[in-house]
């Protein structure tokens, strides 16, 4: 009675186990969380003697009491299945071929070493990183953390120890806002002059352009609402350094759309022939182009030792120094239209030797000056009613009620006494026509750079963005640089597929 009882009791537990007297049968086993243990079937010998006394009700519960009662699940020492302490053995594993290809052509940044703290991570590594960043099109640098730390294999290739962990956010934003951007620029240097070494940039004929940089920040957020949102005098509290710009639309035809924003100003020489950046300066937004051109035409020339023909450039550098400069200074042709902002009404006419204004009476001549802003010799006439003592007694205002002789001292004329520089220029000639039609490189050399997340920076502050915008244009002459050694020189320009297309 004793024993039937026992088998009852078993019988139970078991088939309650295996859910027998449930409507769905279950086969879910729980999960051992220990490395060093595994499931194993051993037999349950001291339930034999059941077996052998009792005989099964029917052949239906024989599998079941055998496999139930008889085995069992046991958590027992991994003998039959071993586990290794990792996954890979870093020795043995394959870079990325097409990587490492690009990057054997980058030059190293100098480390620096430290006698105290933590052992620091390669800054060639973390250059590599965001060049890989970029050419992958990961728009943070979470997307970049997250991906080095599920590709260990790219990991490897960049320089870091796949076995460890990637480096975090703060590690790649303190690299962007603590380098200097002298050292990026230096790189930068290196490739233009390995290019012009291969006889891939001339040189002969340069355009200048600069592209807005919008800064992540509240205030360039159209959905948020922010008092004074373009106030120039109050600069955003997420990035002090960013400065007002404005960016300018055609959305139709001949109709022009202002926008403002805060952020900075890309500077940028490239070669027309290679459509490929020769030099390049980040500045806030509020400086403006021509105030940058001398220098960057200037630095360009110096540093690559460049024979210039022609300086292209759109209306926005129109100036007269700047033309001067390129004409006597750098012994080039300026392919730059003319501003129509430059060309102001006179509202005067001359006869003789008189300068009649718009009501009609000769204007007085005052004598000539040199404004220091432009060091142009004018001879300066004067609204004859405020200085000429015999006219202002016929006239007491004047005749056609100018709202300048209410607002100050009536009109004022400037005669210039010296030829311009404008007058050396052939703007209707073919030759000027074609070669400003080349200047739409520059806009392809901007999309290039735009399509690797170059206007659209993950950090803040002119240093850091300076840093994210020269390593776009670094990604850019990489891929050339690469390219040309890898005898594919008409690919130079393949930004976004060359690696992964043509590159083996």
């Amino acid at each position: 009675m004793r024993n039937s009882l026992i088998f009852m009791v078993k019988f139970s537990l078991k088939t309650h186990k295996m859910g027998l007297f449930y409507t769905y049968f279950t086969t879910l086993k729980p999960i051992v969380r220990k490395p060093e243990f595994c499931e194993t079937l051993s037999f349950i010998f001291h339930d034999l003697f059941v077996y052998l006394k009792y005989s099964f009700p029917n052949f239906y519960f024989f599998g079941i009491l055998l496999v139930w009662i008889f085995t069992d699940f046991h958590k027992t020492r991994g003998y039959l299945m071993p586990e290794s302490d990792i996954l890979f053995d870093p020795i043995n594993l394959d870079s990325t071929v097409r990587y490492k290809r690009l990057f054997d052509c980058l030059p190293r940044l100098e480390e620096p070493v430290y006698k105290t703290g933590r052992k620091p991570l390669s800054r060639s590594s973390l250059l590599k990183a965001m060049i890989y960043k970029s050419l992958r099109r990961l728009s943070t640098l979470s997307d970049l953390s997250f991906e080095l730390n599920n590709n260990p294999t790219i990991s490897k290739t960049l320089g870091f120890n796949p076995l460890m962990n990637a480096p975090s956010i703060e590690r790649f934003s303190s690299f962007l806002r603590d380098s200097s951007n002298q050292e990026f620029q230096t790189i930068h240097q290196k490739l233009v002059k390995s290019l012009i070494t291969s006889k891939v940039i001339t040189g002969e004929t340069v355009a200048i352009d600069s592209c807005p940089i919008v800064v992540a920040l509240k205030e360039n957020n159209l959905k948020t609402s922010v008092k004074d949102r373009f106030d120039k005098t109050k600069a955003p509290a997420g990035d002090p350094e960013a400065r007002l710009g404005v960016m300018i639309h055609y959305p139709t035809p001949f109709k022009k759309k202002v926008q403002y924003f805060w952020g900075y100003k890309n500077h940028v020489v490239t070669d027309t022939m290679t459509e490929l950046p020769l030099w390049e300066r980040t500045k806030p937004a509020n400086i403006h182009e021509t105030r940058m051109a001398k220098s960057l035409i200037r630095e360009t020339r110096d540093t690559f030792q460049l024979k210039m023909a022609a300086v292209i450039g759109d209306a926005a550098y129109d100036s007269e120094s700047f033309l001067t400069f390129i004409v006597n200074d750098i012994k080039a042709q300026p392919i730059i239209p003319r501003n129509p902002r430059n060309t102001h009404p006179k509202g005067y006419q001359i006869k003789g030797n008189k300068v009649i204004c718009e009501a009609g009476l000769s204007m007085y001549r005052k004598g000539k000056m040199r404004p220091k802003q432009t060091g142009i010799l004018y001879c300066q006439y004067c609204c004859p009613i405020h200085y000429d003592t015999e006219v202002s007694y016929q006239y007491i205002v004047c005749p056609i009620f100018h709202p300048k002789f209410f607002k100050g001292k009536g009109c004022n004329a400037l005669i210039r006494l010296e030829p311009s520089i404008r007058e050396k220029i052939d703007y209707g000639t073919i030759n000027f026509k074609e070669l400003y039609n080349s200047r739409t490189s520059v806009e392809r050399v901007f999309s290039r750079l735009l399509s690797i997340a170059m206007q659209n920076p993950t950090v803040r502050g002119l240093q850091a963005v300076s840093n994210h915008v020269t390593i776009a244009h670094i990604c850019v002459l990489l891929i050339a640089l690469t390219a040309q050694r890898s005898g594919q020189k008409d690919k130079i320009r393949f930004v976004k597929s060359f690696v992964h297309n043509f590159l083996d």
